[in-house]
């Protein structure tokens, strides 16, 4: 049966090990259009293992992944290439190549994926790095001369050069300071909202769930144990979710106003 039209990403059951440990275990999780999901869990619990597993990064053991109702092991390498094409990936570090300029950075998916001129290329490269706020005169810099958070912006500008529908955000304010870290969360609200994507952010960042995510999902046991917005959340009965949300940091951010997602 197809997914829903307003699924764009659905997983069923999925598997995923490496040697004699399981780290997914019939995992079920559904991204809706439209909206930011952020995906929360312990350290270790396979956060990062999750969306590279999705992205074909890693291989999985069961269970299916479907883009806009497609399985994705059904398809052929054309059509995969297709379905990727659409989507936006910022790693954790940025993952910058770092022998290549911020606009060759950029300008990589569009060598690969665009038969377009070396000067629309340029142009492409400078919109992009006007969207996430970076000036003209970082496109010529290395990531070497980058500070932490013009490697964020460069590397979302990257993401998002294929104008992508989904973006994928593993850890997107870590090693920020927290005025750095709320600029960045609201730039990819804006983002959001301005281009209509679809966001999937992994983040272990209560200010971040607090401001820009509409549902929150909860990994533990290899699964999803809770899915919704986080003031659904707050009444969870699960020890680590009550933990991470009431705890010391957590009660501090509740006292400050409503999420996005109790809006």
């Amino acid at each position: 049966m197809s997914a829903p039209a307003d699924i764009v990403i659905r997983v069923r059951g999925l598997e995923v090990g490496f040697d004699d440990h399981l780290v997914m275990n019939g995992l079920d999780l559904d991204l809706h259009r439209g909206e930011v999901l952020g995906f929360v869990g312990a350290s270790g619990a396979g956060k990062s293992v999750l969306t590279r597993t999705i992205l074909g990064l890693l291989p999985k053991r069961a269970g299916t992944i479907e883009a806009d109702g497609r399985d994705l092991d059904t398809m052929t390498r054309v059509e995969r290439g297709e379905v990727e094409r659409r989507w936006g990936v910022l790693f954790q570090q940025g993952a910058l190549f770092s022998n290549l300029t911020v606009k060759q950075n950029i300008q990589a998916g569009m060598r690969e994926h665009l038969d377009i001129s070396p000067r629309l290329r340029d142009e492409l490269a400078m919109l992009k790095l006007a969207l996430v706020g970076l000036p003209p005169d970082a496109a010529n810099k290395l990531p070497s001369e980058l500070s932490g958070g013009m490697i964020k912006r460069a590397a979302l500008a990257r993401a998002l050069a294929l104008d992508p529908d989904v973006l994928f955000l593993d850890e997107p304010t870590s090693g920020l300071d927290p005025i750095g870290a709320g600029e960045f969360d609201d730039l990819i609200a804006t983002l959001q909202q301005t281009l209509g994507l679809t966001v999937f952010m992994v983040t272990h960042d209560l200010d971040s769930l607090f401001a820009i995510c509409d549902r929150v999902a909860v990994l533990g046991r290899g699964k999803v144990i809770a899915i919704g917005a986080i003031p659904e959340l707050l009444e969870s009965k699960e020890p680590w979710i009550r933990e991470y949300f009431h705890g010391k940091r957590g009660s501090g951010r509740l006292s400050a106003g409503p999420a996005r997602g109790g809006r």
